[in-house]
């Protein structure tokens, strides 16, 4: 048990360790975003285009797409829009990312170095890290999904004002609020099921494959623990996570842009498997990786952004690597 008088004179990062790395990496998750968010505005808006479910409700009948392919729809946006619109939603995500990023991290590490704990050489087995990296996605983003839910619906109202509908709030805090009071408390966490579903096959791919990765280098090859063996990590955990988590993905963006009624219940899906469904039988199976190549294109940088600046914060910050 450390004295009173001798913890107060620990650093930071010693005395409150987890609220430590919780800063740390909401920091490095806030970096990424702002830098990535052009591509997710361009996923979000992929995964919603050609929705049969709408297109049979009569949301959108005889209405043309006016977007196909990743480069026109975020040249179509800057068009119609604006250069700016490209981080339209960027605020709820940032929030998103500083609860989301930051919970799991912390998550992890607990997991990883308490609960689950290595094996006797030191190492992480790699089913413990499937089961750690799911586990704290889905912790994680059941905490952000009210933020998320806010960015997905602020992202599509550009495309809301170009097909002459009424925009439906005048920022973050009126779209908390408007979504509050329409389908109270349980209304911020419509989409969550599919939501965390999406987040715990991220993770499996993001947090599993990095640390695993990250390790496997360390322990087998003569890379030492520096920028660029987080840099080969970092791209395969993008690459994988982009794989497992896109179908999720289309089918959260999907129900959490739905129109809903006053009890906040969703007009269009019944639940997540229900939008499954009928994204398949609509529109093909393919259709569940709508977005994959902007999804991979931002998971690639937003990846290697944050495990740099996460790496190197904790270096600074006197933290031991992760």
């Amino acid at each position: 048990m450390v004295p009173a008088e001798d913890e107060k004179s620990l650093p930071l990062p010693e005395r409150w360790p987890r609220a430590s790395k919780f800063a740390l990496s909401a920091c490095a998750a806030t970096v990424a975003e702002l830098v990535t968010f052009p591509l997710d505005l361009t996923k979000t808006r992929l995964q919603v285009q050609g929705e049969a479910a709408a297109r049979g409700s009569g949301a959108a009948a005889g209405q043309a797409v006016p977007y196909r392919g990743m480069l026109r729809t975020a040249a179509g946006v800057v068009q119609e829009e604006g250069l700016l619109k490209l981080w339209q939603g960027a605020t709820p995500a940032v929030y998103r990312h500083i609860v989301y990023s930051g919970v799991r991290m912390v998550a992890y590490e607990h997991l990883r170095d308490s609960v689950l704990g290595r094996a006797e050489d030191d190492t992480f087995p790699f089913w413990k890290a499937v089961v750690g990296g799911m586990s704290a996605g889905a912790i994680g983003q059941f905490f952000a999904s009210p933020t998320d839910l806010v960015k997905v619906q602020m992202q599509m109202e550009g495309k809301r004002k170009l097909e002459g509908k009424p925009l439906r709030f005048r920022g973050v805090h009126h779209a908390f609020m408007k979504i509050l009071s329409e389908g109270g408390i349980r209304g911020l966490w419509a989409g969550w099921v599919p939501n965390v579903q999406r987040a715990a096959l991220v993770n499996m791919g993001d947090l599993t494959t990095y640390d695993s990765v990250k390790h496997f280098l360390l322990l087998n090859t003569p890379l030492t623990d520096n920028s660029l063996t987080h840099s080969v990590a970092s791209g395969c955990s993008g690459l994988v996570a982009a794989v497992l988590g896109t179908p999720a993905d289309v089918v959260k963006t999907r129900i959490m842009n739905q129109p809903r009624d006053k009890q906040g219940r969703g007009l269009l899906y019944k639940s997540s498997t229900d939008c499954l469904i009928q994204t398949v039988q609509g529109e093909g199976f393919m259709s569940l990786y709508k977005g994959f190549i902007p999804t991979w294109m931002r998971m690639a940088p937003w990846s290697l952004v944050f495990w740099l600046t996460y790496e190197q914060i904790r270096r600074i910050c006197g933290v031991s690597s992760f």
